[in-house]
């Protein structure tokens, strides 16, 4: 009981921990800029939201910014699943030669910190055209979400029996047939659980965002408020807040939405 008790304070405070700046966040975002006093506010004033989100639409096209952002999160995560898929089934189920060696080659790209690549990926981008372009975003998206979508959809796959293959096989299925009509959908589950991820690790970057992009129609949302922020002098942190609390609210919907079917995939794969 003592050790249920401590894990349920634990709990608590953690989750107190973790709301306490959520709350101010949208509580500041209510307050209207002109009444904004430098001071955090801890309870809501008069209704300000809607003519702040305005104002960070006007003042830093962040709308333009969240379907940039949209634009990378769905392409670049499904383009990034559909490609890990395809690696999983070779190595687990085709009779490739060191299949540890090529599962260790992939993941390693979610072992390296990301910051190792900004410099190689800035001065290749620059030489290529590639710098502050649509394609560039996404490129870099997909490459480097497709390791971690890799280690899921190998997992599930190593549960599905070889003799679903095996059989397949004497009945003369080719190795694409057999992709697409059995184990395909049978990673149904876990390939929508590595989408969920990557779709919210895309959506949250900033750090690629703000080395590669320039321009207002190619950044993403997280460098767009970042620019907005650097403006807080002009327009306010409660502009700058509401802004926030809109960009965050997909990933958050996308959550709760797939919050079971999230869970219960994880199981399957872990």
């Amino acid at each position: 009981m003592t050790g249920r008790t401590v894990r349920g304070a634990l709990v608590v405070l953690v989750s107190v921990l973790w709301l306490v700046p959520t709350w101010l966040v949208v509580v500041n975002a209510f307050t209207p800029a002109k009444q904004y006093t430098g001071s955090p506010r801890w309870w809501f004033a008069s209704p300000g939201l809607f003519a702040n989100i305005r104002a960070a639409f006007d003042s830093a096209d962040v709308g333009r910014g969240l379907l940039n952002t949209l634009t990378y999160a769905v392409i670049g995560a499904a383009v990034a699943v559909v490609i890990a898929a395809l690696a999983s089934f070779a190595v687990t189920v085709m009779p490739v030669r060191r299949p540890a060696f090529w599962f260790w080659f992939i993941f390693t790209g979610t072992v390296l910190p990301l910051q190792t690549f900004l410099s190689p990926l800035f001065t290749g981008y620059a030489a290529t055209g590639l710098y502050d372009t649509q394609y560039g975003m996404l490129l870099v998206y997909v490459a480097l979400t497709i390791p971690f979508a890799f280690f899921v959809n190998r997992n599930f796959m190593l549960t599905v029996p070889r003799e679903i293959s095996e059989a397949a096989q004497l009945d003369g299925v080719n190795w694409l047939s057999m992709f697409l009509r059995i184990h395909l959908p049978l990673a149904r589950n876990a390939l929508l659980a590595a989408f969920i991820f990557q779709f919210t690790w895309i959506w949250n970057d900033l750090l690629f965002g703000i080395t590669l992009s320039l321009s207002p129609n190619v950044r993403p949302v997280t460098a767009t408020l970042a620019d907005l922020g650097g403006n807080c002098s002009t327009v306010g942190p409660p502009v700058v807040l509401a802004g926030a609390l809109v960009a965050s609210l997909p990933t958050v919907v996308l959550f709760f939405v797939f919050q079971r079917f999230f869970v219960n995939s994880l199981r399957l794969t872990a």
